[in-house]
């Protein structure tokens, strides 16, 4: 994930910026993209909110935000909208115009898409997507400084380098370089002249103060009594100025530090508590937990007060006041357990059992006992009644602990129950004492609790005892007294005087703050369920009240006010705010006071440390808060890999070679605001999400230095490994001069030891290099890195990316006392690159003990000694030239080298030089040509180069699917999406160049038949070799994926420059499933429309029908042909697919499988018709269309049908037109068809039985009705024949569908209805067909014929839904298995009528060509119990699955002896399939609008519709063939036996699409 500050600006300041986020089709953000982070706005830019067309959030669509869309001020309150646009043609667009930081929610609310009802209104449900948060940087801005190296890379002195000037910079959060101080020890600001001159020379930017407010009676500066004060430590002791003058002379104090030092300010902001002594918590206690204000606290209170009186009796009863022993502890602890039985705080649980016995007796007695109306209880045991009253919860105040024996259960409720349940007896008393046994059960859990709450309360004590009066490490506190007690105490007891004398003396108990492990952070401790004060889980400050906001300001508007005053008046005088304690601040707490505090100064930098153990947690809070920084922290790498792994995951920036902003961003032009005037240019940058943006400590002020850790030493390499991230660093003055230990922020008085010009403390010269350093980087734009770990060493390389300059550290860490070994690592390599040495350290420290000193604080007494330069040396291997770096033999733990780095011969051009120049390559590119680029299957490729080229096989990733281009970017999508170097794509070209010899020489092979890809080739060529000449190998990946990248692009855009401009003008998805047009319809040598010659043809699906007999087919080519080919406005290549197949025509059929034309197979009964279907839609479609009527075709066969080769003179002989193909159809089959198959047996079909071969079709004109086919073949496209002897289904087929199929009807009248017009119209050149009808020969017009389909149609194939309107309809109802439906076939054999009432997905193919025929709310019922039963992600099932016959999972290799599914006869008994789906699509778009919901509003219909594509949407995006699959098992799940891809069934998407498209432009 990409972090907000480092996304590359526009090269061109012409070009507006746009960052681009988009949401996913419930209208919310990814999981990657919940919280994104922005940059600064230091020139105005758009964040772009985009949802793909169609998607379910768009349906009344509202985008919704607290961002002020329309200007005005910022209020989190309150939400601003934008209505979405109503388009399922191009993606929704929202542009925001940042020009202000700040944290921001948004999210889309929309309805619901609920399926329609027939006859019933479907109720409108409001959705609420999930939220997601953009953050947008600070602009932070400070004083200038010089370089701290000259131009020949030499440190400069004090006076030259790093010298701050009067210009202004913007600084990065990623230039931050942040020192923390504690004034108290610089003295009073009078006094801090030189600690600012020593902070600006060290190289830092920002100083961060801990709380500088009026300290509480401990002197903590986290325990403020006084939030709008300032301390009097601060100012002289003649001070006498009042609050509001201290607030001013600090402001003026820290503007001298920005403007004359160069100076951020960043203080901590302590929301969480106050000091225990703060003096506005006499007047207003009820800012504070206390006894009275949360009850639960009142057991807590008692225990600690217990603590407290044992404390102080320990002496007089004779116990130790002192711990010396384990066995001191075990004394205390015992005696402490007996004073706590005393308190039987077990009442605060537990029902007082005497009283609910009285209040039952009360209730029986006066005869006034309610019925008893639940559950019979009679003859319960007191168990099972306990366990009812625990079920029912009908205990109140359980667990409250509000008061002793606060909890009850309802008398007249225990009356009722006990009344119905003991039945033996009325006796009141009796009752009474069962009631009380039943409530001694209740109680036993209870009792427990009671004890575990007071046995977790000791053991906390007896580790907090042992800890701070017992262990090595420990504070070991003296003497145990009443002020010094046993443990801290978990309360502050505010004075009882006249000020406190109104309040109640419970109000007066104020709960400390503190902390626990582990602890939920949403969760506040303070309250239910919580019981951390009673069992003393609270690892508690006793210097802090904890305050108690409450849920909003209503609750404690008091306090609210006084600490909004507070946040404001520090955000007026700082430039940042700390958090401290925020894991513990309640949410809504911080997000209200940072927005207070942000009103005030907008550009507030915020930083915070969080505890939450959980990245998920920290996001929470992060785009919450809208927190710029999370603190890090170097001293929690454990070792070196441990740390090496959080210097790349928070301070790395994006690796060395990253592609992303390569190979993502895009221009466009941006239409102006109002929609007039003018467009711009803009680069558009798509957004993946971000991590929290690091704020990187070598070590916090607060926790243990170097020496505790690891070694003193180790504070010289990790000091400088911190200032090579590409993040915020930080440190604190005691890490810089080497404290031996952490400081008391509290005891110590004393005065920091300074330093400066060019004495130096501590490891402060090195630190002055590299804190200038990480700063100039951020400016400049060092946003890449690479971080290495071998052994004890780590070394970092920051690179510009624009330059390829950069800086070299490398680091030997020291995590281990006492060595001075140099270690072993290998030679660091820089390949094509140059490194020159600036310098080097390694640190001697003499002693690790320091002289006391009374008055200054001091760092071990430390030399930095100086590393000869070293020289890296200049070599030469196969590879190339590289740059070779020998650690010297004298470099100990600690010690640190720096280089200056330039890579050699690579051109600042080269990025947009290898991105450039495709679209001119490639103009000349036809549609089959681009086929070759893009596409190409291994078996294609291997046909067409004669075995010399399959795809490429990408070492431990495998084979790519495509040898073209799309084959590459599968992997490269998800390489420059995260950047993944790591990917075996990016290690294979790592290691050679044999991947950028494939993609040339593939082209280069092929110019002799592809003759345009010579242009493209050499496209590639050039980029390739300026590549191998001048890139390093760990560069070639980025380079590599740019041309590829680019090239892809173009490519694209070439196909769609040749499209509709219903393809050019939709989104993403439908120029995807374009794109399947030119993925199928390729030239091969063993696949051709022409025997005589290699022709495109189309492929019906990838990769089992790439070559040879199985690549085209007849069938398949004529269901995608409208979408593939008409659709995209490809028509050149429909008409020589329907020329070729017209030429075929025999038996009045045309062949499915077409085998190149030289033997064809006539034995599909449907394909004719899909064919001629297409005649009409080409006719519709193509410009001057109808034309093709009168084109002339070759007849491949003699007239009177006789098998001849395709080069016999008898082939080819005599020419018919496309209009007389058509007669001939209809004509054959009014005459009625019967033939045996050419070459019928085995050697045509192996598995056919004999009489399969023999085709048989007929017309009854009683109906106009075609019927055909027999139980023996399957003439239609659900064709699989039965395979298994072992099963005995061999010559079987598993479903014959013999009659009258409901698709050949209906594409039958499509057909009649389009020859009628054109016929009347004078534009056919026939009227009908001849046929005997009653023993004449007559016309039958093809009007008449088609009326006679309108009558009988619905009568024959409709069931109905209610049985008595059976009569009208010619069914049989004792085999029907659903009503509702239409027909699959009319007319199946004797012994299989029952199939005629199988609920299949054909009907709809009917119901789209030939929509007249159906009854409009008989076809929409249908189509919803479709949608219902049938319809699954990808496609639609072939079997309703309550069918006995249905066996969803095809499995081809199942080798049972199961009739059903063995040798997958169940191919069409339910697996998924995926072209139905587009005409189910379209005939419901058709009768939903007719008859439905969408009757009234249409956009309801596509609401929906386009709901329905999502699955087929995102596979598509994501799947590597980039295509439909043929079908899936049930319910999507993957198929192996399917084509991965499948050209029908991308086709018919597109058809259901183009409708939508036609729909909207009407």
């Amino acid at each position: 994930m990409s972090n907000a500050t480092k996304l590359v600006p526009a090269p061109d300041a012409q070009l507006r910026v746009v960052y681009e986020l988009h949401l996913e089709e419930d209208g919310g953000p990814n999981r990657d993209r919940a919280y994104t982070r922005l940059p600064p706005p230091y020139i105005p830019y758009i964040l772009r909110v985009t949802i793909d067309a169609g998607a379910p959030a768009a349906k009344n669509g509202i985008f919704k935000t607290n961002f002020p869309l329309y200007g005005g001020k910022f209020d989190r309150e309150k939400i601003q909208e934008c209505r979405l646009p109503a388009d399922f043609s191009k993606p929704i667009k929202i542009d925001l115009p940042i020009s202000r930081p700040g944290a921001f929610l948004y999210w889309v609310e929309y309805d619901s898409p609920t399926p329609p009802t027939l006859g019933l209104p479907t109720p409108v449900t409001r959705v609420k997507g999930r939220e997601g948060y953009f953050n947008i940087d600070p602009i932070l801005r400070a004083r200038k400084r010089s370089p701290i190296l000259s131009p020949s890379y030499e440190t400069l002195p004090v006076n030259q380098g790093g010298v701050v000037s009067s210009e202004l910079v913007n600084i990065p959060l990623d230039g931050l370089a942040i020192l923390t101080v504690v004034s108290k020890w610089m003295g009073p600001m009078e006094e801090w002249t030189p600690h600012l001159t020593e902070a600006m020379q060290r190289g830092y930017n920002m100083l961060h103060y801990t709380p500088l407010q009026l300290r509480g009676e401990s002197k903590s500066p986290y325990s403020i009594a006084d939030q709008l004060a300032f301390d009097d430590g601060l100012f002289d002791a003649n001070w006498t100025g009042t609050r509001e003058d201290g607030v001013n002379k600090v402001k003026a104090q820290l503007k001298e530090c920005k403007d004359k030092y160069g100076l951020l300010s960043l203080t901590d902001v302590v929301l969480n508590h106050t000091a225990n002594n703060s003096p506005w918590l006499l007047e207003h206690p009820e800012a504070g937990f206390s006894p009275f204000n949360t009850p639960h606290l009142k057991p807590a209170f008692e225990l600690d007060t217990a603590i407290i009186e044992f404390s102080a009796s320990l002496a007089r009863s004779g116990l130790p006041t002192h711990v010396a022993s384990s066995a001191d502890i075990d004394t205390l602890l015992s005696a402490l357990s007996s004073s706590f039985a005393t308190l039987n705080l077990w009442q605060y649980y537990v029902l007082d059992v005497q009283r609910e016995k009285s209040a039952i007796k009360k209730i029986l007695r006066s005869s006034a006992v309610r019925p008893w109306t639940n559950t019979t209880v009679a003859g319960k045991s007191a168990d099972e009644l306990a366990e009812l009253i625990r079920t029912s919860n009908k205990i109140v105040n359980i667990g409250r602990l509000s008061s002793r024996f606060c909890v009850q259960i309802d008398p007249e409720y225990a009356a009722s129950l006990v009344k119905a349940a003991f039945t033996d007896t009325a006796d009141v008393d009796v009752l009474a004492e069962k009631w009380g046994r039943v409530v001694d059960v209740l109680n036993v859990p209870l009792y427990q609790e009671a004890d575990d709450d007071l046995r977790a309360a000791l053991s906390g004590i007896r580790n907090r005892l042992k800890y701070t009066r017992l262990d090595a490490h420990g504070p070991k506190l003296g003497e145990i007294t009443a002020e010094l007690p046993l443990v801290e105490s978990y309360f502050t007891r505010l004075p009882s005087n006249a000020q406190t004398a109104t309040y109640d003396p419970l109000a007066l108990a104020l709960a400390n703050n503190g902390w626990i492990w582990n602890a939920d952070p949403l969760q506040n401790f303070a309250l239910l369920p919580s019981k951390s004060y009673l069992r003393r889980e609270v690892i508690v400050w006793q210097d802090c009240v904890k305050l108690r906001y409450g849920d909003s300001r209503s609750d404690n508007p008091w306090l609210w006010d006084y600490m909004t005053t507070y946040v404001q008046s520090l955000a007026g005088v700082f430039d940042g705010f700390r958090i401290d304690n925020c894991h513990s601040t309640p949410l809504h707490v911080g997000v209200s006071l940072l927005d207070a505090a942000r009103v005030v100064n907008p550009n507030l930098y915020v930083c915070a440390e969080l505890f939450t153990g959980r990245e998920e947690m920290d996001l929470h809070f992060v785009s919450r808060l809208g927190i710029n920084s999370l603190i890090r922290e170097a001293m929690n790498g454990w070792d070196p890999k441990e740390f090496s792994r959080l210097l790349y995951r928070h301070g790395l920036g994006k690796p060395i070679g990253s592609m992303d902003g390569a190979t993502l961003t895009r221009t466009e032009e941006l239409p102006s605001p109002t929609d007039e005037g003018s467009t711009q240019r803009c680069i558009i940058t798509p957004l993946q999400g971000s991590v929290p943006h690091a704020l990187m400590y070598d070590v916090t002020h607060d926790n243990e230095s170097p020496l505790d850790k690891r070694s003193a030493e180790d504070a010289l390499s990790t000091g400088a490994l911190v200032t090579f991230g590409y993040s915020a660093i930080g440190s604190n003055k005691g890490f810089d001069d080497i404290y031996p230990k952490l400081l008391d922020l509290v005891g110590d008085d004393r005065r920091y030891e300074v330093s400066i010009g060019e004495q130096h403390n501590g490891i402060s010269s090195v630190k002055r290099v590299l804190n200038h350093l990480h700063t100039e980087m951020a400016l400049e734009g060092y946003s890449e890195g690479h971080v290495h770990q071998e052994n004890d060493y780590i070394m970092i390389h920051r690179v510009q990316p624009a330059t390829q300059k950069g800086f070299l550290l490398v680091a030997h860490t020291a995590f281990q006392k006492g060595s001075k070994d140099r270690g072993w690592v290998n030679p660091i390599q820089l390949r094509r690159t140059k490194a020159k040495y600036i310098m080097g350290a390694s640190i001697n420290i003499s002693s690790y003990e320091l002289v006391p000193d009374a008055k200054t604080i001091r760092g071990l007494p430390t030399t930095l000694i100086d590393v000869p330069e070293v020289i890296a040396l200049e070599k030469l291997d196969a590879d190339g030239p590289y740059s070779e770096i020998i650690v010297p033999d004298t470099f100990p733990p600690g010690s640190i080298m720096l280089f200056t780095t330039h890579m050699e011969g690579l051109e600042p051009s080269l990025d947009s030089m290898c991105a450039s120049g495709a679209d001119e390559a490639f103009k000349n590119l036809d549609l089959v040509d681009l086929n070759v680029l893009i596409h190409r299957a291994d078996g294609e490729e291997r046909d067409a180069t004669d075995g010399k080229i399959g795809v490429y096989d990408i070492p431990g990733s495998g084979p790519l699917v495509y040898c073209g281009l799309e084959g590459w970017m599968t992997p490269l999508r998800h390489i420059t999406k995260y950047n993944d170097l790591g990917h075996p794509l990016c290690a294979h070209l790592r290691q050679g160049t044999w991947a950028l010899d494939y993609v040339h020489f593939r082209l280069t092979e092929q110019v002799d038949a592809f003759p345009n890809l010579g242009k493209s080739a050499a496209w590639f060529a050039e980029r390739f070799d300026l590549i191998k000449a001048t890139v390093p190998s760990f560069l070639r990946p980025k380079y590599f994926a740019i041309v590829i990248v680019a090239a892809y692009k173009a490519a694209r855009r070439a196909v769609v420059d040749q499209s509709s401009e219903f393809i050019s003008s939709g989104h993403d998805f439908t120029q995807s499933l374009a794109l399947c047009s030119v993925q199928m319809d390729g030239m091969v040598k063993s696949a051709s429309l022409d025997p005589s010659k290699s022709v495109p043809c189309l492929a019906a699906g990838l990769p089992h029908f790439t070559a040879g007999w199985a690549r085209c087919w007849g069938r398949d080519v004529f269901i995608s042909l409208r979408g593939l080919f008409l659709a995209t406005g490809n028509f050149g290549a429909a008409r020589e697919h329907i020329l070729a197949f017209s030429s075929t025509l025999k038996h009045g059929l045309i062949p499915n499988l077409l085998d190149s034309v030289r033997s064809p197979r006539y034995n599909s009964r449907d394909s004719p018709w899909f064919m001629l279907q297409n005649i009409q839609d080409y006719a519709h479609f193509a410009p001057e269309g109808l034309t093709i009527l009168s084109e002339s075709v070759k007849r491949r066969f003699p007239k009177d049908d006789t098998f001849v080769p395709w080069n016999d003179p008898r082939a080819y002989a005599y020419s018919s037109t496309i209009a007389e193909i058509i007669q001939e159809v209809l004509q054959r089959h009014a005459d009625g068809i019967s033939f045996r198959e050419y070459n019928a047996g085995p050697n045509l079909d192996m598995q056919m039985r004999d009489e399969g071969f023999n085709i048989d079709i007929h017309v009854d004109w009683n109906t106009g009705i075609i019927y055909g086919g027999n139980e023996h073949n399957c003439g239609t496209w659900q064709d699989k024949m039965g395979e298994s002897e072992k099963a005995g289904t061999k010559g079987i087929p598993g479903t014959p569908r013999d009659g009258a199929p409901v698709e050949i009807i209906g594409l039958l009248k499509s057909t009649l209805r389009w020859l009628n017009d054109l016929s009347r119209e004078g534009k056919f050149p026939f009227k009908g067909v001849e046929t005997e009808i009653d023993g004449k020969r007559r016309l039958v017009t093809y009007g008449e014929w088609q009326d006679l389909l309108q009558a009988s149609f619905e009568k024959h194939f409709y069931v109905p839904l209610d049985p008595a309107d059976d009569p009208k309809y010619v069914i049989d109802p004792k085999i029907v298995n659903r009503r509702g439906i239409y027909k699959d076939v009319l007319g199946s054999g004797p012994g299989r009528e029952w199939s005629d009432y199988q609920f299949r997905s054909n009907f709809p193919i009917a119901m789209t060509v030939a929509p007249e025929l159906f009854e409009p709310e008989h076809a929409l019922g249908a189509l919803r119990l479709a949608d219902r039963i049938l319809r699954s992600p990808l496609g639609m099932k072939t079997l309703d699955p309550s069918d006995s016959q249905y066996r969803g999972n095809y499995d081809n290799s199942n080798d049972s002896d199961d009739p059903a599914i063995a040798k997958g006869r169940n191919y069409h008994q339910g697996p998924e399939w995926g072209w139905p789906l587009g005409f189910f699509l379209r005939a419901y778009l058709h009768f939903d609008i007719k008859a439905g919901r969408g009757k009234e509003d249409p956009q309801e219909t596509l609401h929906y519709l386009h709901t329905l594509l999502l699955p087929a949407r995102r596979h598509v995006a994501t799947d590597p063939w980039a295509g439909l699959p043929e079908l899936t098992n049930i319910n999507g799940a993957f198929c192996y036996d399917s084509c991965r891809t499948q050209a029908w069934s991308s086709s018919t998407l597109l058809d259901f699409l183009q409708d939508v498209y036609t729909l909207s432009h009407k």
